[in-house]
């Protein structure tokens, strides 16, 4: 019973995301380039597109092609805007190895 309460509570903190984000802006976010915005412009039009596309007439092949382009369309604007995401057990790694090694 033990080694499942653990094993179910690795998995949450490993599946868990966290937006690491800094509360304190040290630096000016700066602006979006004029190519930049158009570009953000472009993506977000395709998403529109493609959410108000009738998916049940597609193949399944069709319909997984698009939830792949609809992805990588938010890792580029996710790019565009400077996210950055990080998952709670990489941070939880990334502390143990900074206490392992200091």
């Amino acid at each position: 019973m033990k080694k499942l309460l653990y094993s179910l509570i690795l998995v949450f903190t490993l599946s868990t995301t966290v937006n690491a984000k800094s509360a304190i802006n040290d630096k000016p976010k700066t602006e979006l380039t004029a190519e930049q915005k158009v570009e953000l412009q472009s993506i977000t039009k395709r998403v529109e597109e493609i959410r108000s596309m009738d998916r049940s007439t597609l193949t399944k092949t069709e319909r997984k092609a698009l939830r792949k382009e609809v992805k990588e369309l938010k890792k580029r604007a996710d790019f565009l805007n400077q996210n950055v995401t990080l998952s709670l057990g990489a941070i939880i790694i990334i502390l143990l190895l900074l206490i392992i090694i200091l």
